[in-house]
């Protein structure tokens, strides 16, 4: 008796689309994408009617027009008369700015956490239990405020003038205030730009030396230190190249110029809560994929490891972690995603993302709201999909290869 996949001597029928199940997933793949795309067009010609009945149309013309109003904190060139197609671009890389400055550090903390709730330590791994079931069982929302109003607590400017020595800056570089942080700006001069190259190579030649390292110890057995080679490596040369080009690079200091800093780099009071609430809530999810992680490698590893001599902190870089990366990576890639969607909670403490910016003062001053959703849908799409990609690449590279 003939199986439905079984080839047919009379070739190709158009029943066997439902019959042979070698077309069959193809065939309901192709009547789904026909209804979806039906769908789509049922609703945007439904949109275009319903816009044309109110005589409204759709456009992004808006766009070149003068924004009229300002942005606290700007990467680029601002101001009140630029396009509002300016001011979302302002409000992108402001998201952009925190959710990177979010995501290192949040998984700076959730590694350190993560591996300390595992310590032997009692205090210690009670304390970061505390940490994680104290900060993810918090909205993220309530705690960009509190850290928002702790920031406001900090001493205003002109506390800092005077001789009292509790008004002086940090190393004489840094102010903390209620408005941010002041820090010293670098000024780049004739021949930065060979200096920078130089240290860009220089976390390269970190990076080769310490897998040279670990390819050592694998192959055959030699121990190489990699703490003090790879602080050379990564700076003497860019030193060397640093006074050798006549040094280039200089700071900018803030200094204290009527009731404010003028001067340096602000990190402005909103950024700084954003950013260390998204770290902190974040990190409490991540230090505890970390320890699942850990958990997944089996107890006879880290002992195969300390019988030939190796150390806990080595025990854990290099037979540990490695292993645990396959476990953590999959869901780290959505905590990153969950930081950059988080972020559309800036306007709660005033900071100027693309979801305050267009989504925001924008769309109030247009009332172009299907155009500029759709923008920041389209937005957060790209950064998701960029993410995920990057970090599927990866977690491909360090995942288990199977003969």
């Amino acid at each position: 008796m003939a199986s439905v996949t079984d080839p047919h001597d009379g070739g190709f029928r158009l029943s066997m689309l439902l019959n042979d199940r070698r077309y069959r997933g193809l065939t309901f793949q192709f009547f789904a994408l026909i209804l979806i795309i039906v769908a789509m067009a049922f609703l945007g010609i439904n949109l275009v009617r319903n816009l044309a009945a109110a005589g409204l149309n759709f456009s992004y013309e808006f766009l070149g027009d003068p924004a009229n109003y300002d942005i606290n904190q700007t990467m680029i060139d601002y101001t009140s008369r630029s396009t509002h197609l300016r001011a979302a671009l302002v409000g992108l890389l402001n998201t952009l700015l925190v959710s990177v400055m979010a995501c290192v550090t949040a998984t700076i903390l959730g590694v350190i956490a993560g591996v300390l709730r595992l310590s032997k330590n009692w205090l210690v791994r009670k304390l970061m239990s505390a940490y994680v079931e104290a900060f993810r069982n918090v909205p993220v929302l309530i705690w960009i405020l509190m850290i928002g109003t702790v920031v406001q607590q900090l001493p205003s400017p002109s506390a800092f003038r005077g001789d009292d020595p509790d008004s002086s800056m940090w190393l004489g570089l840094i102010a903390a205030t209620n408005r941010g942080i002041y820090i010293p700006a670098p000024i780049w001069g004739p021949g930065s730009l060979i200096v920078i190259a130089v240290f860009l190579a220089s976390i390269v030649g970190v990076v080769l030396y310490r897998r040279y390292a670990v390819a050592k110890l694998y192959s055959d057995g030699t121990l190489l230190p990699t703490f003090w080679p790879s602080l050379g490596i990564l700076f003497v040369p860019t030193i060397l190249a640093y006074f050798l080009m006549g040094q280039p690079v200089s700071l900018d200091v803030p200094e204290l110029q009527g009731f404010n800093f003028g001067g340096g780099l602000q990190i402005g009071r909103p950024l700084i809560a954003l950013w260390l609430a998204l770290s902190v809530y974040t990190g409490a999810f991540i230090a505890e994929n970390v320890r699942a992680g850990i958990l997944s490698v089996s107890h006879g590893q880290t002992e195969a490891a300390a019988s030939l001599g190796l150390r806990s902190n080595r025990i854990m870089s290099l037979v540990v972690l490695p292993q645990a990366l396959r476990v953590i990576v999959p869901p780290l890639i959505s905590q990153y995603l969950n930081i950059t969607k988080n972020s559309s909670l800036a306007i709660a403490v005033g900071y100027a993302d693309i979801t305050a910016t267009l989504g925001g003062i924008t769309l109030n001053q247009t009332g172009r709201a299907i155009e500029t959703i759709l923008l920041l849908m389209l937005f957060y799409l790209v950064i998701s999909l960029s993410i995920s990609g990057v970090m599927n690449v990866y977690n491909a590279s360090v995942s288990l290869k199977e003969r």
